[in-house]
């Protein structure tokens, strides 16, 4: 899509992250950020580390974009009076935060201290209740004291999936009918192209085996060892091979549990791979092996490519892609079996690749900037 020219009296609108990063959600609010201004509306995208905000600019990221606005802070409550200052000098219409309790709350403070009438937005994409299991009981209760002290004064109130708002309005004490739900924008023309590149990888050559593919951060919540084992089985019955692209912390285990299951040999884990979508657009099965999520754009990404999927049925986010199943089967969380099983059984008989294309529809950049810009108020004309 062509870029339009910012209309001179069009409202201008910032994005506020604690800072920006090469994670789901930075990306997701940079796309979000680059097509509003392609509807013709100023954006300003704000972060506590610009420099960081410059080396992690998106494709579709270029100098007619946002402009992006670094808050020169350590740490997220110092940068009040940076934000305070944002605010008086350029009266944006609207403020969209992420899901950080210290940046929400310098927000508030900050357009106190401002005394403007900006509008302030906030947007949730996890589940908190299962980040606050991870806390210590104290601050456990000091963390939900202030989400339900904080989260109120944010309008509208948004929410990446119906699991993400069920879950904010328990914990923070919200009414259900405040929290707005808001696709995310997935599917766009810089993704599509990406996935089109060429793909030099000998496992995906004419004639190899199947490949089964999983992305994601090697942490505790992706229970990628689930999938590990699941393989196993799998390779009882079938000749294929495992493909893993992200980095982290449970590399080690994950890596020894591979040499115990016997796998090594057609299980790799390379890393993170800067365009995963060739791998998501070649590979045979995809497969999210989460504990929990928010929303999974990783498997939205690899339906859009018409990559049949198979997921757990954690909270939240997979159930509602796959519409409870219609598009891809649902496995209990930690379940290798059943997860060999489905994956084997989508192997034999693959869906329609048009069918799943068409089911995840809703998650395009269009889509999602109609929603945004509707929530906050904002109208070109």
């Amino acid at each position: 899509m062509k870029m339009n020219a910012i209309h001179e009296d069009a409202p201008r609108i910032a994005l506020l992250l604690d800072t920006l990063g090469n994670n789901g959600a930075s990306i997701m609010l940079w796309r979000l950020a680059v097509g509003i201004t392609q509807r013709g509306a100023g954006v300003d995208l704000l972060s506590r580390d610009v420099a960081d905000a410059y080396r992690n600019k998106p494709p579709g990221a270029d100098a007619d974009g946002p402009r992006l606005i670094g808050l020169r802070s350590t740490h997220a409550l110092w940068s009040v009076p940076s934000l305070a200052s944002y605010l008086h000098r350029e009266r944006p219409a609207a403020v969209l935060v992420s899901d950080k309790l210290r940046t929400n709350l310098a927000l508030l403070r900050a357009r106190r201290l401002a005394g403007t009438p900006t509008r302030l937005g906030l947007r949730v994409s996890i589940q908190q209740s299962r980040e606050l299991q991870l806390c210590s009981s104290a601050k456990r209760r000091r963390r939900l004291q202030r989400m339900r002290k904080v989260y109120p004064g944010f309008d509208p109130l948004i929410a990446v999936s119906r699991g993400v708002a069920d879950d904010m309005a328990a914990i923070a004490g919200i009414e259900r009918e405040r929290i707005q739900v808001l696709p995310n924008p997935v599917i766009t023309r810089e993704f599509l192209q990406q996935a089109a590149e060429p793909l030099s990888d000998p496992w995906f050559a004419p004639g190899a085996p199947p490949v089964i593919l999983g992305v994601g951060r090697l942490e505790q919540q992706k229970e990628f060892s689930t999938l590990l084992r699941a393989f196993a089985l799998l390779r009882r019955q079938r000749y294929c091979r495992l493909l893993i692209l992200g980095e982290g912390s449970r590399r080690g285990e994950l890596e020894a549990l591979a040499q115990r299951l016997g796998i090594s040999d057609d299980c790799r884990l390379p890393g993170h791979a800067p365009n995963p979508y060739p791998f998501m657009a070649q590979a045979s099965v995809f497969v999210v092996s989460s504990a929990w999520e928010g929303i999974v754009n990783v498997l939205t990404e690899a339906l859009a490519l018409g990559t049949p999927a198979v997921a757990t049925d954690c909270p939240s986010g997979p159930r509602e892609i796959l519409r409870n199943g219609e598009l891809g089967p649902l496995v209990p969380v930690g379940d290798d079996v059943a997860m060999a099983d489905a994956i084997q059984a989508t192997l034999e008989d693959p869906p329609d690749c048009e069918h799943l294309r068409a089911g995840v529809s809703g998650y395009t950049l269009d889509a999602s900037v109609d929603a945004y810009m509707c929530a906050l108020g904002i109208n070109i004309r």
